[in-house]
Parts: structure tokens; sequence; C-alpha cells
């Protein structure tokens, strides 16, 4: 009997061995799985933590864009406001060039007005509104050509 408890001890620790062979190897593969996929997720977290910061970068940089912009237009909205308001109270005058054309009697000779032309209310008005609307549109211009360069370009 004592041979075959030799072989017994000996095949049991062999087995043993083979067994915690064989549980290393399973957990070891385990281990370098979930170490692959950490690695992925880290890097798909820095990833995205990257993405958010360029975010906010240009989210900050689109809020002073438009803050300068929004400040120039209200700038130039108060000049010509405070130049409607001289205008209006005759601290200055509108001058423009006009010239009328009339149609030309048959039969008849006209006689030029001898008063120097004067510009009437809806001139002034029209002139006022044309020059607040090209001012609007020259700052929006201005604002998305600056976007576009700064930020669709980059």
């Amino acid at each position: 009997m004592t041979f075959n408890s030799g072989v017994l001890i000996t095949s049991f620790a062999l087995s043993s061995v083979l067994a915690a062979g064989s549980i290393a190897i399973y957990y070891r593969s385990n281990a370098i799985i979930y170490q692959s996929e950490r690695d992925k997720a880290t890097d798909a977290l820095q990833s995205a933590n990257a993405m958010i910061d360029d975010m906010q970068v240009r989210q900050r940089e689109v809020a002073a864009l438009d803050a300068k912009y929004t400040r120039d237009l209200a700038d130039a909205q108060a000049t010509i406001d405070q130049l409607h308001d001289d205008v209006a109270t005759g601290k200055r005058r509108l001058q423009l060039n006009v010239k009328r054309y009339r149609a030309k009697a048959t039969g008849t000779s006209c006689v030029d007005d001898a008063a120097s032309p004067r510009s009437d209310d809806t001139l002034e008005r029209n002139y006022f509104t044309l020059r607040r609307r090209i001012e609007v549109a020259g700052k929006q211009i201005a604002g998305l050509q600056q976007y576009i360069n700064e930020q669709c370009l980059k």
C-alpha cells in the first residue's frame, strides 16, 4: 500500500498544482481583460474631458465676442441717437446732397424754388433709420466673420 499511497500523494500534489495553475491562468487572463477595459474607459473619459474643456473655452470666446460686438453696436446706436437728437434740436444740421428733378412742362416755364432745400421730417426719419440698419448689418457681418475665422475654421 505504500506504493499506492505515494502515487496517490504525488498525483494529488500534481493535480493540486495543475488546478492552482489553471486557476491562476484564469484569473490572470481576467485581470488582463479588465485592465484593457479600464484603459479604454480611462482613454474615453480623458477624451470626453478634453472635449468638454474645449467646448467651454469656445463658449467663453463666443460670449466675449458677442459682448464685444453688442457693446460696439450699442455705442454706434448711441452715436446715431445723439446725432438724431442734435439734428432735432437744431444743434447740428443734416446736410444731404439731393438733386431734385422735375418733369418739364410743355408750354409753361417753371420757376426755381427760391428757398434753399430743407430736409423734411420724413427724409430725416428715413435717413436715421437707414443709418441704424446699416450700422446693425455692418456689426452683424463683422461679428459673423470673426466668429467664422476664430471658431469654425479653428
